[in-house]
């Protein structure tokens, strides 16, 4: 359906040209987040100020035209995409503010994670959450997803380290929630909207048995749906609306500014290894760790531990380790190097009954520790960099119940072999029994959706049903679980989530089909094509972690976008479809403005060098090859001669003058030029 004529007419009024996007190419670049759907915008619009938010969402209200908003795009589960308008944080939007020595934190939603924490590092505080992606998320996407992380957990997520929030509704409405006259404002305003979410937050407390599920699904690490928790936490309406909005997706509302109640980051740390000979002892340490001073413990199954073996820099024990080895690694944090040793002894001393088939004692040294988190952290790019060309990575995200995680690890391999996922590895945040299985996957023909579907069935009844777990810990809803929130939460909490959606959002414009979604198929429509391209570049699992590094970043395209662009060039003329209009704008947005630094290779998770591509198809197109191939044997005389050329220009200068040396060689240019 066509954006209306009366809406593109007055979103040009309001947005320079340079910042409304509408042609093939840059719809196409933006219609890519980090998931494994794609819908392609008809619209993109950078926004560079909270009053073209304002103006645009009551725009998009008058004509009903849905709209999403989308910070880094480093989200998952397609909660960035759209194929309406797309709402893109442009580059004013880094606003920072540390308070009260460093106890809470200020940002702007466009602030990178690891910036906020680079920020607050002398004062030896950090942000709570923790994604995975911080290094390339921005604080928009991480309130909007609640993401979290290996240390996070759910004491330090956004949801409960929230100090205030500064946000815009779907009409339009400005509300800061730390500002006296803008929340009185807000009560005048929308006595009505507050009254209901009151009225909302009694009715849910009032109902001992969906309040008692509510609370037994927060004890879990849990994205799935909105934060019903919101209604039995707080009585304030305002405080309900304010954390409703975490992990609300764009669902809700826009997220203008954050401040976080900031934790401490201890400088002193040791980690250590245990290996286990089996799943199930792996797993009854868990609960043991939970009761000791760790601030992170990690779970790798044996088919993760063998996707990182061969690697350089891997110890060579990996390679001997059992068929059914499991391992946690461990992480411990203090203020003083003496606390950090009674931690260390406290925690050997509590699981010194397990087995274990390996251990790599506590250690402080960055050579040691280094490497083995460097294990954990490269389990997800080796199943990226293995997969076939044209398939596509996926990772799922899942919560059990801790006193159930054994278990749960073992239904998950046997679903995993049962669908053929042979490549698939399991590892996570073990302390939450957050679990993340990544498994390759092929979407080109009705055969291998068909079998994604089926796993995902079972997935589902296994983790939502059968173990009352959570089937999204950190990962956000999106599209990907949209049609599966019911399942988990049943009839009554779900009816009340589009209860909070249609209060909120009466028109239904934002971020439409996230979250909520009556289309049962949801999850299996708009999957992205990962077609071949070009062997440099056909491992890019398009996660967008280079794109804070690119020096063309907001000039023409990133390293991502410039392998999706490609990807479909190459696509399109495998498919006999004329190709020619895009190639000419992707000279300029792909190879003419790319510095070719190699920057993007240190951030990819796959090493991936999106210049060398570059570097290549300038090669191709290369016209004087003669004169470079001279040039490249008589550097030493070319550069002679161009310290005499400009010696000779300098000695004219002097000579003439400026004036009369510019007039001179202007008019040998007109007569021989």
């Amino acid at each position: 359906m066509s954006l209306p004529t009366a809406f593109l007419a007055a979103a040009a009024r309001l947005i320079p040209a340079e910042r409304r996007f509408d042609d093939p190419l840059s719809t196409l670049a933006f219609g890519t987040d980090a998931s494994f759907y794609r819908l392609i915008p008809q619209l993109v619009i950078r926004v560079e100020s909270e009053r073209e938010v304002i103006e645009l969402l009551k725009l998009a209200g008058t004509h009903r035209v849905p709209v999403t908003f989308r910070a880094a795009g480093t989200s998952l589960s397609g909660q960035a995409i759209s194929d309406s308008v797309l709402i893109v944080l442009g580059d004013n939007w880094n606003g920072r503010e540390i308070r009260a020595c460093g106890a809470q934190i200020r940002l702007q939603p466009g602030v990178i994670g690891a910036s906020a924490n680079a920020v607050l590092a002398p004062l030896q505080r950090k942000i709570g959450p923790d994604p995975a992606s911080i290094g390339a998320a921005k604080i928009g996407g991480i309130v909007a997803n609640n993401s979290s992380g290996m240390c996070c957990g759910t004491a330090q997520n956004s949801y409960h380290t929230l100090a205030g929030l500064r946000l815009v509704l779907a009409d339009g409405t400005l509300v800061d929630t730390e500002d006296e006259s803008s929340v009185a404002a807000f009560r005048a305003s929308h006595a009505g909207l507050l009254a209901q979410l009151a009225e909302l937050g009694r009715q849910t407390r009032a109902n001992t048995e969906l309040a008692a599920k509510i609370r037994h699904k927060y004890r879990l690490k849990n994205t799935t749906g909105l934060s019903l928790n919101a209604l039995v936490d707080f009585d304030e309406p305002l405080d309900i609306l304010s954390h409703l909005m975490v992990g609300s997706e764009g669902t809700l509302g826009f997220i203008s500014a954050v401040t976080y109640h900031t934790v401490p980051e201890h400088p002193h740390k040791a980690s250590a290894l245990l290996v286990f000979p089996d799943v199930e002892s792996c797993c009854r340490a868990v609960p043991v760790l939970r009761q000791q001073p760790v601030s992170a413990v990690e779970l790798l199954d044996r088919r993760s531990l063998r996707s990182v073996q061969d690697k350089p820099g891997m110890p060579e024990w990996v390679k001997s380790l059992s068929g059914g080895a499991c391992a946690l690694l461990i992480e411990s944090r203090a203020a003083t190097a003496s606390v950090l040793a009674e931690q260390i002894e406290r925690i050997m001393a509590s699981i010194a009954e397990f087995p274990l088939e390996k251990r790599v004692d506590f250690s402080s040294d960055p050579a040691v520790y280094n490497q083995l988190w460097k294990i954990r952290k490269d389990t997800f790019p080796a199943v990226g960099a293995v997969r076939a060309t044209g398939t596509t990575v996926i990772i799922e995200d899942v919560t059990f119940p801790v006193e159930a995680l054994a278990e749960g690890v073992n239904r998950l391999l046997e679903l995993l072999d049962r669908h053929g996922y042979d490549e698939a590895i399991i590892f996570g945040h073990a302390l939450e029994g957050n679990l993340h299985f990544v498994f390759t996957q092929g979407f080109d023909d009705p055969a291998q959706v068909a079998r994604y579907d089926a796993f995902m069935g079972e997935v589902a009844q296994l983790v939502a049903v059968e173990f009352g777990g959570a089937l999204k810990a950190e990962h956000g809803t999106g599209r990907n679980m949209a049609p599966f929130v019911e399942l988990e939460w049943g009839s009554e909490a779900y009816q009340l989530m589009w209860a909070i959606k249609r209060l909120l959002d009466p028109q239904g414009i934002l971020n439409p089909d996230v979250i909520l979604s009556e289309d049962r198929e949801l999850h299996l429509k708009n999957l992205k094509p990962l077609p071949a391209a070009d062997e440099i570049v056909d491992k890019c699992i398009e996660c967008g972690f280079c794109e804070p590094v690119c020096p063309s970043r907001g000039l023409t395209l990133t390293p991502r976008q410039r392998i999706v662009i490609w990807r479909d060039i190459q696509a399109r003329k495998r498919a006999g479809i004329d190709t020619r209009e895009l190639e000419a704008a992707y000279q300029h947005h792909g190879l003419d403005t790319c510095a070719a630094t190699g920057l993007c290779a240190q951030r990819c998770p796959v090493g991936i060098n999106t210049g060398e591509l570059v570097r290549k198809l300038r090669g191709q197109q290369a016209q004087h090859s003669g004169t470079a191939d001279w040039l490249a044997g008589h550097f030493a005389t070319a550069l002679k001669g161009a310290r005499l050329g400009l010696l000779a220009a300098d000695t004219a200068r002097r000579l003439l003058g400026a004036p009369r040396l510019a007039r001179w060689a202007a008019g040998l240019h007109q007569q021989f030029g």
